[in-house]
């Protein structure tokens, strides 16, 4: 028999995020052997299994699963399980580990690397946004790989400036692992997998299991993928900060983006700072320190910006501005200026420093 077939088995009976699977191990390390011995002898079963569980191990045998080992390698969809030496060494250390983890994309970057998780609302503000992505694109560029969740939002920001960086990054699914969800981010995921990142889920090909709870039982691989977990941006109330809480289960330390006090989008974060729950974040550099890891030679600092350097236009729009964006309209009326002035004055600052361009044609001061 194959053995990863038992894994299987034993994957699939005990279903994800089990609470007992490090303590089912260490009794039955060898999942073909469990299935062995319990054919000899069904009262050889461990009592802190569930009932649900165990009714699934007796009633299924490791060659049920065929199939679906057949399937995973015509689609080239790796199925890992602890005893595989590609499997990941840090998510053996939680008592709830993956029993298989399917992987699609390149496994080796799973190991060996510093790994800081970006993390935050689907439902970011343009600020929010902006510091996932600029945190992660210089933390990418020093080495670190960036771990998150493919999730609309800031999960994206982070993986997107991964692929800019070139680097490889790990995406953590509650979905079945042959379903991109949102499917906005398919070709996100596909270019994940082109530089050698790797896709990662719990859930099989084809899965049709519960989906209640499938997002926050993944949480948890992100924190116990990564060395530090950071939040862009997070609400009082929501699901990046039940990540926090299995960072903290496992001793990760935890950075935060400072928000405004009257943004609703930087309450969550604020609090885990104002708990003292986590550290503050505001430059690449934080994420490298919490890992021991070098910056990239600094970039030679260009002259702050004088308004003085610029034109009448520009200084009346540089006066407008501010870190919230506006659009050319707004800035419109304010300046009292014609949108074809206003638009060239932007763009002087621009070059100048004075301000940068947010997605939609909006600007902020720099």
């Amino acid at each position: 028999m194959d053995k990863k077939l038992a894994w299987l088995w034993l994957a699939d009976a005990v279903g994800s995020a089990c609470q007992y699977a490090r303590e089912l191990l260490a009794l039955w390390p060898d999942p073909e052997q469990f299935w062995l011995a319990l054919q000899e002898d069904p009262a050889r079963m461990p009592a802190f299994v569930s009932k649900h569980a165990a009714a699934r191990l007796e009633s299924a045998t490791p060659y049920d699963f065929e199939e679906r080992m057949d399937h995973c390698l015509l689609t080239g969809v790796e199925a890992l399980t602890p005893d595989d030496p590609d499997y990941p060494a840090r998510l053996r250390e939680i008592p709830d580990l993956p029993l298989v983890l399917y992987v699609t994309g390149d496994k080796t970057c799973l190991n060996g690397h510093r790994y800081a998780a970006m993390v935050g609302t689907r439902r970011p503000s343009a600020y929010g946004r902006q510091a996932a992505y600029e945190l992660s694109l210089g933390a990418a560029k020093a080495g670190v790989v960036i771990v998150s969740g493919l999730a609309d939002g800031l999960d994206s920001e982070g993986h997107r400036a991964a692929v800019e960086a070139g680097m490889p990054t790990i995406a953590f699914l509650g979905t079945a692992i042959d379903v991109t969800f949102p499917s906005s981010n398919t070709t996100l995921r596909q270019r994940i997998e082109a530089l050698d990142g790797a896709v990662c889920s719990e859930y099989p090909p084809h899965y049709r299991g519960k989906t209640t709870g499938t997002f926050l039982a993944r949480n948890r691989l992100i924190a116990a993928q990564a060395q530090v977990v950071c939040v862009a941006e997070a609400r009082l109330r929501s699901g990046t900060l039940n990540t926090v809480h299995h960072a903290e289960d496992y001793g990760r330390p935890v950075l935060a983006v400072p928000g405004s006090i009257y943004s609703a989008m930087s309450q969550g974060t604020n609090e885990l700072l104002r708990t003292h729950r986590a550290e503050v974040l505001c430059r690449a550099q934080d994420i490298l320190e919490r890992l021991g890891a070098e910056a990239q030679p600094a970039a030679a600092e260009l002259p702050a910006f004088s308004p003085a350097s610029v034109s009448a236009d520009a200084r009346a729009v540089y006066e407008k501005l501010g870190p919230t964006p506006q659009g050319i309209d707004a800035l419109c009326a304010a300046t009292g200026l014609p949108a074809n002035r206003v638009l060239a004055a932007c763009t002087e600052l621009e070059l100048f420093g004075g301000a940068q361009a947010q997605p939609g044609r909006r600007y902020i001061a720099l």
